[in-house]
């Protein structure tokens, strides 16, 4: 089987071995391919691995011998997933590597904007400790979790890890989700929306990004929180109107952001959160562990070898 990975960098930049992905067959790696050179690269193969490269229908039409696509991550929207299965292509993505990595993150955002470790280290490295007339400074409020209230929109796997961490810091976990269980019982209080806004100190999103989510972060949403409300956002960027969000902290209604998402990525010199007081943004590497990337690249390759033996694993258009 001929195999092409058109944007192999993200998921590794030479930490990993694409040694058990080339033992499947003839393998040619890419590190980026920019939209014109989708269709050459593909050329015959059979199978190709894509993490954000676009494979449209007009790709899949040109590409006569495609007959599996591996997206490496989580989300597909980057494939045309209907017209693949039209096509009789076979679809997967990544469920599950990352569960603990972007848990662990959205406590990290949170912890840095309780305590701006980041800024006060690098105040000390510039000599104002040195020179200081008392034995201590902070620039920020410094803010103790224990016994606050965490909201955790979307409760499914990655946001249950964030909710055990939050609950190892003491603090109470509410959730929303469309599929309450047993296992999210055990570390949260369910409930709606609008006590969830009313009740949290810090909101985190997790949920996935689709019609009914896309700007569940809004003026209107954001007027029902309580003052001075911390949020995190490492899911999907189109989930906050960020525009509002900017706003909001600007006024000081919302205290603090963390963000390692935004609505274009890369993130464009326009966008509000730039310039917006106490707005922490990272570049989407939330999933970017060494482990965690480890994970995603086993499932990859197993996901094809059981697509080569005739299994369906993690196919996203059956």
């Amino acid at each position: 089987m001929k195999i092409i990975v058109l944007d192999g960098y993200t998921e590794n930049p030479g930490d990993l071995s694409w040694g058990p992905l080339k033992a499947l067959g003839q393998t040619e790696i890419y590190d980026r391919t920019e939209a014109g050179e989708t269709v050459s690269r593909i050329g015959d193969a059979e199978a190709i691995l894509t993490n954000k490269t676009v494979i449209t229908d007009e790709v899949m039409e040109a590409c006569g011998n495609l007959r599996y696509i591996g997206v490496l991550a989580t989300g597909y929207n980057v494939v045309d997933v209907e017209a693949a299965k039209r096509r009789g292509i076979t679809v997967t993505n990544i469920p599950t590597y990352g569960t603990d990595a972007v848990g662990q993150f959205a406590i990290a955002l949170l912890l840095e904007i309780c305590h701006h470790i980041g800024h006060h280290d690098r105040t000390v490295h510039e000599g104002r400790w040195e020179n200081c007339q008392d034995w201590c400074y902070w620039d920020y409020p410094l803010i103790e979790l224990a016994g606050k209230t965490m909201g955790i929109i979307g409760f499914g796997r990655i946001g249950q890890a964030t909710g055990r961490m939050a609950a190892a810091l003491r603090m109470r976990v509410l959730a929303v989700d469309e599929y309450p269980n047993e296992s999210g019982r055990a570390l949260a209080e369910y409930v709606d929306l609008e006590k969830l806004l009313a009740e949290s100190d810090v909101i985190a999103l997790h949920c996935p990004l689709n019609a009914s989510t896309q700007g569940i972060i809004n003026k209107e949403t954001i007027a029902k929180m309580k003052d001075g409300v911390i949020l995190l956002n490492n899911s999907r960027g189109p989930l906050v109107v960020e525009a509002d969000l900017a706003e909001a902290l600007n006024s000081g209604k919302v205290y603090g952001a963390g963000v390692d998402v935004v609505s274009t990525e890369p993130i464009r010199g326009s966008n509000p959160l730039l310039t917006a007081k106490n707005c922490i943004i990272t570049p989407h590497i939330s999933w970017g562990a060494k482990e965690s990337r480890q994970r995603l690249m086993d499932i990859a390759v197993d996901n094809l070898r059981q697509f080569m033996n005739g299994v369906s694993v993690n196919v996203v258009n059956q």
